[in-house]
């Protein structure tokens, strides 16, 4: 099974390393190659080309894609992200306090961020005119981004809340001091984030395989919950580079923001058909889409482990 991931290997991701050395997806058949991603949203476009299987990838640009009537699309069987990781991050000591604050700002982006993706949508639930604010895309990495953000170049950086915070680490900002979120899960709450997809010809040709892919990274979730140490030594693995200090936060970060919420009582891996719903609303109004994608256009819960055995974050 070929893999795409979101980015490059990072803490965010450590389920899936712990899953694969831990032996879970040899006990299930499978033989799962990852290959380093460049975003959560290219990551479901790539998955078009035929060169992967499965992926990693925006939930909500797969509902774009449909309602813009791409059917070649990949189809989401396992929710990681149960709340959004999208946000603007502002200088804390900034005139920008709320979403109405934005009109006039100056934004920067990377070109494929989700964030950045979904601001007309963003808009849209928050009354705001997305023409008035002026963005620039940059390649810059976000440890270059924030310090020159905070020296005034500009007003906010989109980004993941943990992604922009690890990152703002590196660069040696106290994020819990310097930076203020604009998030979506408190202005655009409906959103998904990352969910793990496979291509519909591998799903119908390989049903047992897909049902295998959730049952091991369900384990290798579990496992990540129970000792985060562990599971970042599963990504080092992967990647000896890796700032150890910036990706545990960014891990326990995820854990709590993306993945916690109704997850600590219902387990990951499901979604509400109702907020599927919402999102193809948003997104249909934001860019003028006719078609409306059904939630089981997106997303096939067949494969899911049953309630009782899903991976459960930590109570808040």
């Amino acid at each position: 099974m070929r893999f795409i991931l979101n980015t490059f290997f990072s803490g965010p991701q450590a389920w899936f390393f712990l899953a694969a050395d831990k032996g879970y997806f040899a006990e299930e058949g499978l033989e799962v190659t990852f290959a380093q991603g460049n975003s959560l949203a290219r990551a479901v476009t790539t998955m078009t080309t035929g060169d992967y299987d499965a992926g990693y990838g925006d939930l909500n640009e797969l509902v774009r894609m449909q309602a813009e009537g791409r059917r070649d699309t990949p189809i989401a069987v396992m929710a990681i992200h149960n709340r959004p990781p999208y946000t603007i991050a502002v200088d804390a000591g900034g005139r920008i306090k709320t979403a109405a604050d934005l009109p006039g700002a100056r934004l920067v982006s990377h070109p494929q961020d989700a964030a950045w993706l979904l601001f007309p949508e963003f808009c849209r639930a928050t009354g705001i005119d997305p023409e008035s604010v002026d963005i620039t895309l940059s390649s810059a990495p976000h440890t270059e981004m924030v310090p020159q953000m905070l020296a005034g170049q500009w007003d906010g950086i989109f980004g993941f809340v943990n992604t922009v915070a690890a990152q703002a680490i590196e660069a040696g900002v106290d994020p819990a001091v310097s930076l203020h979120h604009l998030a979506w899960h408190t202005h655009a709450p409906a959103f998904y984030g990352g969910a793990m997809m496979v291509t519909r010809a591998f799903r119908d040709a390989h049903p047992q395989a897909v049902a295998g892919l959730c049952r091991a990274v369900n384990r290798g979730l579990a496992d990540t919950v129970a000792d985060i140490d562990a599971a970042i030594e599963a990504v080092a693995r992967r990647n000896p580079a890796l700032d150890r200090k910036a990706n545990r936060a960014r891990l326990v970060g995820t854990l709590a923001l993306e993945m916690g919420d109704a997850a600590a009582t219902q387990g990951l891996g499901d979604v509400e058909d109702a907020r599927l719903e919402t999102i193809a609303r948003l997104i249909c109004e934001a860019k003028g889409y006719a078609h409306r994608p059904s939630p089981a256009e997106v997303f096939d819960r067949s494969f899911l482990v049953p309630p009782s055995e899903r991976a459960r974050m930590p109570a808040a």
